[in-house]
């Protein structure tokens, strides 16, 4: 008999309170509710097991925890409105830049075929392979880098997911990017303020941006 996950019901006041925080933010986002893929996959990962063990009781409440090395588990909400923004298929191709605890890599693998992560913290990096290797995910691939120039190796992405702030949006990501393509960035500075923004790539290789909502994220770091 295989045991219940104890945190079943948290997981889904969780969910309940991201869906009452998307309609809230609605009138900046221009979404009332976010794709049902998406949340299904909000109500599936086990967050409990991202997080230190000392704030494991913590982990299903709608907001960002530490997980050491200056860096953050980022809030529920913010991770289900990033995945949302990408539009995931299941055929998918997708770069996440800030591998961190390995949270939001865990759902992007349940949407797409492939992630490849980039983490410039080789000790969380490790942490999250062991994590999610642990778990039986297969479709990802870890690289301890600088993650403002991306991994052109696998390029060009489907979508790209960048989880730290860059005080402008990174030429190699773009770059990356394919025709089509979408990547969910939060830009600019704890001076200047960060917003959460969508980069688009038509057909044709032009770019689009909007802002989406103000933000609060660890900076992007590296020797760029």
């Amino acid at each position: 008999m295989i045991a219940e996950d104890p945190y079943t019901k948290e997981r889904a006041r969780m969910v309940q309170e991201i869906e009452a925080e998307a309609e809230y933010t609605s009138r900046l986002t221009g979404k009332g509710s976010f794709d049902a893929r998406v949340m299904a996959v909000m109500n599936t990962v086990a967050r409990h097991k991202f997080v230190p063990s000392d704030t494991e009781s913590l982990a299903y409440l709608n907001q960002p925890l530490n997980i050491g090395f200056g860096q953050t588990i980022s809030q529920p909400y913010i991770v289900a409105l990033m995945t949302d923004l990408l539009a995931l298929r299941k055929d998918d191709i997708v770069l996440e830049v800030g591998t961190g605890c390995g949270y939001q890599t865990a759902i992007l693998s349940e949407l797409a075929k492939q992630v490849y992560t980039v983490e410039v913290i080789g000790d969380l990096s490790e942490q999250a392979r062991q994590r999610l290797s642990a778990m039986g995910r297969k479709n990802i691939e870890f690289r301890v880098a600088d993650g403002y120039h991306g991994w052109s190796q696998h390029a060009p992405f489907d979508a790209i997911m960048v989880t730290a702030a860059a005080d402008t949006i990174p030429k190699p990501l773009v770059d990356q990017l394919k025709p089509g393509g979408r990547m969910a960035i939060p830009v600019g500075t704890a001076y200047s303020g960060q917003t959460l923004t969508l980069v688009q790539k038509d057909k044709a290789g032009s770019i689009t941006k909007k802002r989406v909502l103000p933000v609060a994220f660890v900076p992007l770091t590296g020797r760029h």
